[in-house]
């Protein structure tokens, strides 16, 4: 009769660890926030730095480009940078995320819907 209370039990302790994940799952996401990156071009003559969400927050030129009759190279320079913060930051999400799921006993490439 009482057979099936184990049942119950493991899954009590399943949906526990599932909400515990949950939310060191939106804890990283906060985390991420709050770690930067910062991508170049032109040998650093433009750097955009994003936080590990892909939020751009900086860029820095160098003012010797300003005096390039280029524009378009600028804006090429401009752009490579931004690009190059934006696949640093994802990388580092991603490295953020593999740790988290590791530590938690699931395989490091593992993509959580959450």
């Amino acid at each position: 009769m009482l057979k099936g209370l184990g049942g119950m039990a493991d899954m009590a302790k399943m949906m526990k660890a599932a909400q515990d994940m949950q939310g060191k799952m939106a804890q990283l996401q906060d985390d991420l926030k709050s770690i930067t990156v910062t991508g170049e071009s032109g040998a650093g003559l433009v750097k955009a730095t994003a936080t590990a969400k892909g939020e751009l927050t900086a860029l820095d030129i160098d003012p010797s480009i300003f005096n390039s009759d280029d524009k378009e190279v600028v804006e090429d320079l401009i752009l490579a940078a931004i690009k190059d913060a934006q696949v640093k930051a994802d990388a580092r999400a991603k490295e953020e995320m593999g740790k988290l799921t590791e530590a938690m006993g699931l395989p490091r490439d593992m993509n959580l819907p959450f």
